[in-house]
């Protein structure tokens, strides 16, 4: 499977993960529950800090929703690929995709359709790089989380983490509109790092969101009416 090269980072990265969770205050079990529901790490980061810090509910849920508002996008561009399938399967295929998994399949599969052996054959790729995915996620996780009290956080693991999410934002950066979302992404973030409760994710994200509907309504308008020559 082609997420086996990732698979080390991810395993590091979720190992922190649960170290993380259990040292912000969880219990084991709710440790434990979180890191197999959940299964979403940059959520999960997000949120753990916020829970350490006993911010309101709200704003743990607000967080977790806009960081994981791109997989809106990924099941829209997935949806076509997956409405052969019974309603129980898609909802397993939504659960197990992620970032990593959604860029592979569509490098691999850029266009929807074809055959009874085809769609077996997408399923089967999606499939098999999701299981991975999640083998690694999760029972690194849990593995920290059981041994957390033995695991030092000056390791810096979580390092690991910030090259898988640099990874994928490096496949999917692949028009100037996306490089300047991200940049004006990182640009907020950075400008209101003081925030309270990591709002600054939320700023970042607000940006981002507005400045790429902007430039998109720009140029569309540009296509519709062209300026005179």
């Amino acid at each position: 499977m082609d997420s086996l090269g990732a698979a080390p980072g991810l395993a590091a990265w979720g190992l922190m993960t649960g170290v993380a969770m259990v040292n912000s205050g969880l219990s084991t079990f709710e440790a434990l529950l979180m890191g197999v529901i959940v299964f979403a790490g940059s959520s999960q980061l997000a949120a753990i800090p916020l829970i350490a810090a006993g911010a309101p509910m709200w704003v743990v849920l607000a967080t977790g929703f806009c960081v994981n508002l791109r997989f809106v996008v990924f099941s829209a561009h997935l949806r076509p690929y997956m409405m052969h399938l019974p309603l129980w399967e898609r909802l397993v295929a939504g659960y197990l995709t992620t970032d990593l998994t959604y860029v592979l399949f569509t490098r691999r599969y850029p266009h929807h359709g074809g055959s009874a052996d085809e769609l077996l054959a997408q399923q089967a790729y999606l499939a098999g790089n999701s299981g991975v995915n999640w083998l690694a996620w999760v029972g690194m996780s849990i593995v920290g989380v059981l041994l957390a009290s033995l695991i030092p956080t000056a390791w810096g693991l979580g390092f690991a983490g910030i090259l898988a999410l640099l990874g994928i934002l490096f496949s999917l950066a692949s028009s100037p509109l996306r490089w300047v979302s991200a940049g004006v992404a990182g640009a907020a973030a950075v400008a209101t790092f003081a925030l309270p409760f990591k709002l600054n994710i939320l700023l970042a994200i607000a940006a981002a969101v507005a400045t790429s509907l902007l430039l998109e309504a720009t140029r569309d308008a540009r296509r519709l009416h062209p300026p005179a020559t």
